[in-house]
């Protein structure tokens, strides 16, 4: 008799904070946080620092050099070659991220185009930036990925294949030049994924 009637208590005390549990409020969200970034440089100083002499330097590693003393076929050869270039590679790959950041200034106020009417001023660059954010994304994951075979061809230490990746590279800074740097009247395209100004 007793350890039924405990039974019977031990089912009331459950049913009692299932009960309680129910009634209870649902929990506020978690309160939002603030960005852990920290952003510092401007678009205009992560293309100049980081994407630009990244992107030179994998340009160069593979070409043909054409003098008066002969011809020079320069490639990466060495392993300290392959870590200089897969460095480059690295920094090109990552520097697109920070091209997507939030909060990202184009450039430091006051600052100006260094070449008005070929180049579009850093207000006008800002203005097609917000108008369509997307673009921004899609163009910028275009060249990380240019980069990222560049990598796999660095990695894979093919000069041929870094080459062939080269050209990406080019295709994809040029495609977001073409939205962002050079006033529309100033471009045509000549095939598929080119730019050249007239």
């Amino acid at each position: 008799m007793r350890l039924r009637t405990f039974h019977w208590l031990v089912l009331a005390g459950a049913s009692l904070l299932v009960a309680a549990a129910c009634s209870s409020p649902a929990a506020p969200p978690p309160a939002k946080t603030a960005s852990p970034f920290l952003v510092t440089a401007t678009f205009k100083d992560v293309m100049d620092s980081m994407v630009d002499p990244s992107a030179d330097y994998l340009w160069e590693s593979v070409a043909t050099i054409v003098t008066k003393a002969g011809t020079e076929e320069r490639r990466p050869r060495t392993e300290d070659d392959w870590k200089k270039v897969r460095r480059a590679a690295v920094t090109l790959i990552e520097a697109t991220n920070l091209l997507v950041m939030d909060g990202r200034q184009v450039a430091k106020p006051g600052e100006k185009s260094e070449n008005p009417g070929i180049e579009l001023s850093p207000e006008a660059i800002r203005r097609v930036m917000d108008d369509d954010p997307a673009t921004l994304i899609t163009l910028a994951h275009a060249l990380h990925d240019a980069g990222v075979k560049a990598l796999a061809a660095i990695d894979a230490k093919n000069a041929d294949a870094l080459s062939d990746a080269g050209e990406t590279i080019d295709n994809a800074c040029e495609n977001c030049h073409l939205k962002y740097w050079y006033p529309p009247d100033a471009v045509k395209i000549e095939g598929a994924g080119s730019v050249r100004k007239k």
